[in-house]
């Protein structure tokens, strides 16, 4: 999302995570197959993601109401994800919602 700026208010979920070395291949095929998903939840407006080489994780997900966000966090595979990471693919991580009330973006041409 870090093209066009929604207009305010909306939500932002940020997912800052610490990975674990186990299964690297199934989180990323897990990880492609919820950022498709996501995108047919009521409200989704879309989203930034960032990864370090040393396994930092950071997801920025983007909605309109929190109606939006609770759809997305009872999602029959976004909770089978979230299990499914607790038990292997991460070592911590922590969810922080927030409301925008006020964004601007700057693009060079």
């Amino acid at each position: 999302m870090t093209g066009a700026v929604p207009q305010p208010p909306y939500y932002a979920v940020v997912f800052t995570a610490h990975r674990t070395d186990e299964d690297p291949d199934g989180y990323r095929a897990a990880a492609d197959r919820l950022s498709r998903l996501v995108r047919d939840v009521p409200g989704f407006l879309g989203e930034d993601s960032a990864h370090t080489p040393g396994g930092l994780a950071i997801s920025v997900a983007y909605f309109r109401d929190l109606d939006g966000i609770e759809r997305w966090r009872q999602h029959p595979e976004h909770l089978a994800a979230k299990r499914h990471g607790r038990e292997h693919w991460y070592e911590r991580y922590a969810i922080h919602i927030a409301k925008v009330e006020h964004s601007h973006a700057f693009h060079r041409s």
